[in-house]
C-alpha cells in the first residue's frame, strides 16, 4: 500500500510540475507590451532587467551592469525629442517555462530624427518574474551621415608640423578638419620641397588631392617608375581609392590638400621603404 501511495503522490507532483507553454508565451507578450509603456520612466523601466542584464545597442559597446544601464537610459531618455515605441510579433518559450525570448520592430526619435528597426529580447524568469537578460537592436537602414559644421579658417590658423613616421622626413602638414587617426572624414594640408618622395604604397580609405600649388607627379603600381608618372599641377586634382597602389614625387616645392577617410595610414608595398622601420 505505501509503495502505491508513493506512485500516486509521484505522479499527481509531475503532473503539478507540467507547464503551459502557451499561457507562458501570453505572459511574455504581455510584459514585453508592459515593458513598452515605461519608456518615460526611467525607475520603471529598468526594473524590467535582470541585475546581470545586458544592452547590445548598435554603433555603442555593450552595457551590462545597473549602473551603466541606468546612466544609458536617463541620457537617452533626456534627449530632446527623444520617443521610443515597440511592439513584439512573436514570443518563444523554452518547455521548461523559466526562458524564452520576444522579436519585434522599435520606432525612435531623437534630436528630430527618426529611426525604425527590429529587436530580440532574451527573457529569463526569476523569482516567478519575467525579466530581461540579453536586450539587442538594430535599425533597418544605415545611419544617415550627420551635417557638416560650418568651418572658415585663416591660413594663419594652420597649425603645422612634422609628417607621421611612416612618412618621409621633410614634408610638414596640417589638420584642416577631422582626426585623421580615426575611421571618420578628414581634410589635411601638406607643404613639400622639390624632390619629395614617396615610394610605392597605399591607404585603407579613398583619398582625393588637390594641388594648391607647384607641380607634383603621381605613378600607379607597386613599381616605382618616373618616365609613367603622370605630373599634376597647380589646380589639378587626383583621385585615389581604397588600397590603390601609387608613388608620389615632388617635381618642384608644392602644397596640396587631401580629403580622406581615416584612419590615415601608409602602407609600403615594400616594407624597406617604410621610414618608421628604418634603423637610425
Amino acid at each position: 500500500m505505501h509503495r502505491w501511495a508513493s506512485l500516486v503522490v509521484v505522479v499527481l507532483l509531475a503532473g503539478c510540475a507540467r507547464v503551459n507553454v502557451e499561457e507562458e508565451r501570453t505572459a511574455l507578450l504581455a510584459v514585453d507590451r508592459e515593458w513598452s509603456q515605461t519608456v518615460k520612466e526611467p525607475d520603471k523601466f529598468l526594473s524590467y532587467f535582470a541585475d546581470d542584464a545586458t544592452i547590445y545597442a548598435p554603433g555603442a559597446p555593450m552595457v551590462t551592469g545597473a549602473d551603466a544601464r541606468r546612466q544609458m537610459i536617463t541620457e537617452m531618455v533626456a534627449a530632446p525629442g527623444f520617443a521610443m515605441s515597440w511592439a513584439a510579433s512573436k514570443a518563444v518559450v523554452a518547455g521548461s517555462g523559466d526562458i524564452g525570448y520576444t522579436a519585434g520592430t522599435y520606432e525612435m526619435t531623437m534630436a528630430g530624427g527618426t529611426e525604425k528597426g527590429k529587436y530580440v529580447t532574451t527573457w529569463k524568469k526569476q523569482n516567478g518574474a519575467w525579466k530581461a537578460v540579453e536586450d539587442i537592436f538594430n535599425a533597418d537602414t544605415a545611419p544617415a551621415t550627420a551635417a557638416g559644421q560650418h568651418l572658415t579658417m585663416a591660413p594663419g590658423a594652420l597649425k603645422w608640423g612634422d609628417p607621421p613616421p611612416s612618412l618621409p622626413p621633410g614634408s610638414r602638414l596640417a589638420v584642416v578638419s577631422g582626426d585623421p587617426s580615426q575611421a571618420q572624414p578628414f581634410v589635411i594640408r601638406a607643404q613639400v620641397p622639390a624632390g619629395y618622395k614617396v615610394p610605392p604604397h597605399w591607404h585603407p580609405g579613398d583619398e582625393n588631392l588637390t594641388i594648391l600649388s607647384g607641380t607634383v607627379a603621381l605613378g600607379m603600381g607597386e613599381t616605382f617608375d618616373e618616365k609613367a608618372m603622370t605630373e599634376v599641377p597647380a589646380g589639378g586634382y587626383a583621385s585615389l581609392p581604397a588600397e590603390m597602389r601609387h608613388y608620389f614625387l615632388a617635381k618642384t616645392a608644392a602644397t596640396f590638400q587631401v580629403h580622406g577617410m581615416g584612419p590615415f595610414v601608409v602602407n609600403y608595398v615594400n616594407p624597406a621603404d617604410d621610414p618608421s622601420k628604418q634603423q637610425k
